[in-house]
């Protein structure tokens, strides 16, 4: 039924568009009715998707969720529209086609206080080799809570046990531009969940690009997040999260020491329904940074607020330190913590 309606749609934008044609006189461009016809029959196609996916939504059937939880507080500051930027080390969960863009050693650090006593860390190292032409990254991430005692039916209280609960990956990527304007990264994951004597084990893989078109700084960002095996879990194969997503962002000021970016963002869960992320970031000489943040279709995040500071000289030859506050749907806020180092 959705599928039939926005065909119609589309027959109804053609024939409007057709009837426009016979309308213009000779000698005049047909461009803006054919770019007027694109915008309207994607957005009658994207409506109709949009609509049937929230028919067929397959919430809690995905495993490994520690693949899901956004990294880097700038990223998250800024909505989680950050496939196109990707310049900084959280790029390894955002865009592995960023990598390329970074041509300083980077170590960094994230810390997220989640919900319900459980926490998110990861690290990063960015790195390159004159025996490859390109850049590398190495990371680690873990998701953990505190020890929990074990309940038993004739134990309501304990039984003077306990036992712990988390999930760790480890993963390398590597990119390289390719020319001045288009560069492409790949990056292999090994992720462990652990129930107590449990454990389940999944190899993942990520595919990113990043184009400058060099107008204004607009960049268009794609990555294939995820593919892999199925995470083997009490034998029981659960899939991962494999995740596309495509984004775009453009510098709006860039004047003064003042500037303006600004970006969007379009991701296709394999549990949920399409979304969208929408984010800017203002800096004052480079020094300053403002970021706000919005989610659109989000079971939880509402949006989403930030700020950071870049120390030349400290402690490396640049550091950064940012801080990213979360709006939560009927959930306490979250607080996401970050530091760079470039040496």
């Amino acid at each position: 039924m959705n599928r039939a309606r926005s065909v119609l749609r589309v027959a109804r934008i053609t024939l409007e568009c057709g009837r426009l044609r016979r309308r213009i006189p000779p000698g005049r461009s047909l461009r803006p009715a054919l770019m007027v016809l694109a915008i309207l029959s994607m957005h009658a196609i994207f409506a109709a998707s949009v609509q049937a996916a929230r028919e067929f939504e397959k919430v809690a059937t995905i495993g490994a969720q520690i693949l899901k939880l956004s990294v880097g507080a700038r990223a998250v500051a800024m909505g989680g529209a950050f496939t196109a930027i990707a310049d900084d080390a959280s790029c390894v969960y955002w865009n592995v086609g960023g990598l390329a863009r970074i041509q300083d050693n980077v170590f960094a650090v994230n810390h997220t206080p989640w919900l319900a006593d459980i926490s998110f860390s990861q690290v990063t190292f960015v790195g390159h080799t004159r025996y490859l032409p390109g850049t590398f990254a190495l990371h680690a991430r873990s998701v953990y809570m505190p020890e929990m005692e074990v309940r038993t039916v004739f134990r309501p209280q304990g039984d003077g046990t306990s036992f712990d609960a988390g999930e760790m990956a480890f993963g390398l990527s590597y990119a390289r531009s390719l020319t001045d304007k288009f560069s492409a990264g790949v990056g292999a994951s090994f992720i462990q969940s652990t129930l107590a004597s449990y454990r389940g084990n999944a190899m993942t893989f990520d595919f990113g690009t990043i184009y400058d078109t060099g107008y204004r700084n607009f960049r268009i960002g794609m990555q294939i997040q995820n593919i892999g095996s199925d995470l083997t879990y009490i034998e029981e194969p659960v899939r991962v999260p494999t995740v596309f997503r495509v984004g775009m962002s453009t510098r709006l000021l860039d004047r003064g020491g003042q500037r303006l970016v600004t970006a969007a963002q379009f991701s296709h869960p394999p549990d949920n329904s399409e979304r969208a992320n929408l984010g800017g970031e203002y800096s004052l000489r480079d020094f300053v940074f403002l970021r706000a943040g919005w989610y659109y279709r989000f079971d939880t995040e509402r949006f989403s607020l930030g700020g950071g500071l870049r120390l030349p000289g400290v402690i490396a030859r640049e550091a950064r330190f940012d801080y990213a506050y979360t709006e939560m749907n009927g959930l306490p806020a979250i607080h996401c913590f970050s530091a760079e180092f470039r040496f």
